[in-house]
């Protein structure tokens, strides 16, 4: 069941999406009061989310340098630098630039993990990698938004309902993920709980884009031109994260899986983490939480194209022996 959710999961997001606006359009007081689930749903989310990135095994992610060095330099270097000269370039709100370096700036620690084993890389270093991923990114993000939107959007973002929002919907669920896993290193329940809980992300993550949608539904017809703008920069993203994972792959000299690898972590971003955080903005930046939103939809279709492109043509089995040493 999860794996034949995993593979449709695109479809199913554009499904639940088009049925919200749909349903937004046609009974505005309902989708209204559809929003109040949606904190319980992303809390629910990120907790069963977490639960499958390994966190109570960090140490391992430490143990090979060259390709947790390269991982490292694309999402936390070379990925934000070249973002934060792009959104200088384009004219574009600041609501719909603070969406889409929320969105891009921070590595997927979920989904990588899939297209990772079915585009044919090394699903256990994607595995060890993830925690390292989620504390890094966590650490770094709100330096990036200080550093590319600027102190004074910075100082009006950061409310008291951020915070809240941060300790309640990223923190907590992180804490309690580590306690359920730290348990079923212990017991066969809560590893058959830990099991279970890999069914629910994409359902719930269905039903969030489908409130999202319908309670953001004037906000997507208002952005209808902005969407087509952001479309492409997501697309060029999507090229650019490709060439990078093959070039610091053979830069750092690691085998042909390891590349790949590399590969799906520039090209998938964690809207999962950010949702909550652009949420919680003044609803002039609810531009910010569509612009998340239509990402990660372009990110999956993007990704099915990976599958294809990655292991047959952009980083075959046949690379040069200098690439595919271990």
């Amino acid at each position: 069941m999860r794996d034949w959710m995993e593979r449709r999961q695109s479809w199913i997001y554009l499904t639940c999406i088009l049925a919200g606006l749909a349903s937004g359009l046609s009974h505005p007081d309902t989708a209204a009061r559809l929003e109040a689930f949606l904190w319980p749903l992303l809390g629910a989310l990120l907790y069963a989310t977490f639960t499958q990135v390994p966190l109570t095994r960090i140490g391992q992610g430490l143990k090979d340098w060259r390709f947790l060095a390269a991982l490292m330099l694309g999402n936390f270097a070379v990925i934000p630098l070249v973002l934060g000269g792009l959104m200088a370039m384009m004219p574009v709100s600041t609501a719909v630039q603070a969406g889409v370096l929320l969105v891009l700036l921070v590595p997927c620690t979920d989904w990588f993990i899939s297209f990772t084993h079915l585009g044919k890389g090394d699903t256990g270093r994607a595995i060890a990698a993830t925690p390292v991923l989620l504390l890094v990114q966590l650490l770094a993000l709100p330096a990036y938004l200080w550093l590319f939107l600027g102190a004074e959007w910075f100082q009006a973002a950061i409310s008291r309902h951020l915070l809240n929002a941060f300790a309640g919907l990223i923190l907590t669920p992180l804490a309690l993920a580590w306690v359920t896993e730290r348990l079923a290193e212990r017991s066969l329940n809560a590893r058959r709980l830990v099991h279970g809980l890999g069914i629910l992300p994409v359902p719930l993550l269905a039903l969030v884009v489908f409130v999202i949608a319908a309670s953001q539904v004037t906000t997507v017809a208002g952005l209808s031109g902005v969407l087509m703008q952001v479309l492409l920069i997501f697309i060029g993203y999507l090229v650019f994260a490709a060439l990078l994972g093959k070039t610091l792959g053979g830069l750092f000299r690691l085998p042909t899986r390891s590349a790949r690898t590399l590969t799906f972590s520039f090209g998938t971003r964690n809207s999962f983490v950010v949702l909550p955080i652009a949420l919680t903005l003044p609803e002039a930046w609810h531009a910010a939480v569509v612009v998340i939103v239509f990402q990660s939809l372009v990110e999956l279709f993007g990704m099915v194209a990976y599958l294809n492109w990655v292991p047959s043509k952009l980083i075959p089995d046949t690379l040069p022996p200098s690439e595919t040493a271990p």
